[in-house]
């Protein structure tokens, strides 16, 4: 008996849309899948690599090294040092011939030289450290006379330190900065300690309204009234909330003054506008940051100043 014959019939089935398949399917096949952009999520969307290493990707910018490199390219920092000066007051200059009156401070510069430095190298960051005037060594601690006397340098009244770009803006220690630094017409920034007020209320810290003068409000018209929520807010008093407290004694910066006069040789900076803090407070005087870069002449060494006050003296002789 001769053997049966089994017939098989293959049926074709129509298979859904590509993306509508699953992904190992698509794999096996062969298939590439299929993007839809109009309101159906890809199955298959593209992998970012979180180093972004490869050809053609760009490099990433929240790195450190983009960071650096954004912060050297924006000019963040100064190209030189500044000056450390004293606020005298307040005067006016008067212009003859339109008749306008100028507002502006008197900064002086009292033997100003730079003290030390501070290099990437070793403390991370380029800065020029610049002390101002004089102090008795008996009111110097023995660890600062130790580091002025190896600098080189008298002990001095004030120290700041002034952080510059590169290694191209570090003076020598010793080297002293007279007004002449600045030239008129440039612009400087500021910075300095505004007068502190102690401890005042809310109504002259922060500008607040204060109680009603009536209606039984009694001995309470500069409080600040109720601090917290009742029950939103849970019951408590958020942080940073304004209250009474100590107003004044920061550090205030006042940018883009304008110098209007300079005085070498009595050692005076006139800037337009107003300097905070009170009358013999110490001020920090830079190039402005976002104005352009002065070009500024360098300054005559300490020997053609004597140089020139000797020929001064003689011709008044």
């Amino acid at each position: 008996m001769p053997p049966k014959t089994t017939m098989v019939m293959t049926i074709a089935v129509r298979l859904p849309p590509p993306f509508l398949l699953p992904r190992s399917f698509l794999k096996q096949r062969n298939v590439l899948s299929q993007r839809r952009d109009f309101g159906i999520k890809s199955i298959d969307p593209p992998r970012a690599n979180r180093f972004n290493i490869g050809a053609g990707l760009s490099p990433l910018l929240s790195s450190s090294t983009a960071a650096l490199e954004r912060r050297a390219k924006a000019d963040t920092l100064p190209l030189r040092t500044g000056a450390l000066a004293i606020k005298k007051g307040m005067t006016a200059v008067f212009d003859t011939e339109t008749g306008v009156r100028t507002p502006c401070t008197v900064l002086q510069l009292d033997r100003v030289q730079v003290v030390s430095h501070k290099t990437r190298k070793r403390h991370g960051y380029y800065a020029v450290c610049v002390g101002y005037g004089h102090r008795n060594e008996r009111n110097v601690s023995k660890s600062m006379l130790g580091h002025y006397s190896v600098q080189g340098v008298s002990p001095k009244q004030h120290q700041q330190e002034f952080r510059v770009r590169d290694q191209k803006g570090l003076l020598a220690v010793g080297e002293e900065i007279r007004a002449d630094w600045f030239m008129e017409g440039q612009f400087v920034d500021t910075r300095s300690n505004c007068k502190g007020k102690g401890f005042q209320g809310v109504m002259k810290r922060w500008g607040m309204h204060g109680q009603d003068r009536s209606h039984g409000v009694s001995l309470a018209h500069r409080s600040m009234g109720s601090a917290g929520q009742g029950q939103g807010g849970g019951s408590r008093v958020y942080p940073g909330k304004k209250m009474a407290g100590r107003m004044g004694g920061q550090r205030n910066t006042i940018q883009n003054l304008k110098v209007l006069q300079v005085d070498a040789a009595k050692g005076i900076v006139v800037v337009n506008g107003a300097v905070s803090g009170p009358k013999g407070c110490m001020v920090m005087i830079q190039d402005a940051l976002k104005k352009p870069w002065p070009n500024v002449p360098p300054p005559p060494k300490a020997a053609e100043v004597n140089e020139e006050k000797g020929d001064a003296v003689g011709a008044k002789q």
